[in-house]
C-alpha cells in the first residue's frame, strides 16, 4: 500500500515522440502530477485527458510535471493524443499490469467493445491520479475502480496553490495503532 511522504515505486516507461519517462530523474521542483488512465477505448479517459492537456501550463507555472500513462502500446497511445489534440502533455505507453498494481491501480477485464466501437484490451488498469514530489515521495493520490467520479485538475491545480501558499504537508501518513 502506498503511503504519503513515502516513496513510490519506481516508473519508468517510454514516451510517446520518443525516449522515456523515468519519475526518478524527474527535475520539476514541486514534482510530478501522474495521470494513470484507461485507454484508447474509454471515452471518459479522453474527456478526462483533454481538461489535463489544457492545464499542463498551469502546473507547470507552479513548478510541478505533468504525464499521461496507460498500458497501451504505442499506436493506441497515439491515438489518444490525437483524440484530444495533445500538444503539451507527456504521454507514457506500455505500462505493465505488475507495476500498475505496484501503484496500486485496480485491473479490469475485457467486456468487448466500448460505446464508442473500440475493444477493451483483455486486462487494463483503472484509472488512478497521483501528485509525486521531487523526491519522489507521495504527496496525493486518488485511485478509481471503475472511470467515473474522477478529481478534477483544476482542484488539484487549487490544492496545489494552497499546498505551497501554506506549506501544507501530505495527509494520511500515520500507520500506528488506531
Amino acid at each position: 500500500m502506498l503511503m504519503p511522504r513515502q516513496k513510490t515505486p519506481d516508473l519508468i516507461v517510454p514516451l510517446l515522440g520518443g525516449g522515456q519517462f523515468d519519475l526518478a530523474d524527474q527535475a520539476s521542483p514541486r514534482g510530478t502530477v501522474v495521470c494513470f488512465y484507461r485507454g484508447l477505448h474509454c471515452p471518459l479517459c479522453a474527456t478526462y485527458l483533454t481538461e489535463f492537456e489544457k492545464l499542463v501550463d498551469d502546473f507547470a507555472e507552479r513548478g510541478v510535471a505533468s504525464i499521461a500513462i496507460s498500458s497501451d502500446g504505442l499506436e493506441r497511445t497515439r491515438g489518444m493524443a490525437e483524440k484530444i489534440g495533445a500538444e503539451k502533455l507527456r504521454f507514457g505507453y506500455d505500462l505493465s499490469l505488475g507495476k500498475a498494481r505496484e501503484w496500486g491501480l485496480y485491473i479490469s477485464t475485457s467486456r468487448g467493445k466500448t460505446s464508442i466501437g473500440i475493444e477493451e484490451p483483455a486486462l487494463f488498469a483503472e484509472p488512478g491520479l497521483f501528485l509525486v514530489n521531487q523526491d519522489q515521495t507521495l504527496y496525493f493520490m486518488s485511485v478509481q475502480t471503475m472511470p467515473f467520479v474522477r478529481p478534477h485538475f483544476r482542484e488539484l491545480l487549487s490544492a496545489v496553490d494552497f499546498a505551497i501558499e501554506k506549506s501544507y504537508p501530505a495527509r494520511g501518513e500515520y500507520q500506528g495503532p488506531v
